[in-house]
């Protein structure tokens, strides 16, 4: 809704917001016992696989804050723009869409 009120239909993360994600995901999933497993959860079944742990463990209600927090603060931490926008982008460098 809020994309779209802008006139926009794309929104990503960026880089920076994807890092403080990650962090964020590392420091909750470090409150359990999973880093501390060979688990196919951290990628101990992938030799040469860096462990690292993707679900978010901070159960449904911090999700639900962290996303609030998010929205209150009028989406920090993504950019908004327009697929129109990425059809001529990729146009000007060459690349087949």
């Amino acid at each position: 809704t809020h994309a779209q009120s802008q006139g926009r239909d794309v929104i990503e993360p960026t880089l920076e917001a994807q890092e403080e994600w990650i962090e964020h995901v590392t420091m909750v999933g470090e409150m359990t016992l999973f880093p501390k497993a060979n688990s196919w959860y951290m990628g101990a079944n992938v030799p040469g696989k860096v462990r690292v742990l993707t679900p978010y463990l901070g159960g449904l209600a911090g999700y639900i804050q962290k996303c609030d927090e998010i929205a209150a603060d009028g989406y920090a931490g993504f950019a908004f723009s327009s697929s129109g926008t990425l059809v001529l982008v990729a146009e000007v460098a060459g690349r087949e869409v």
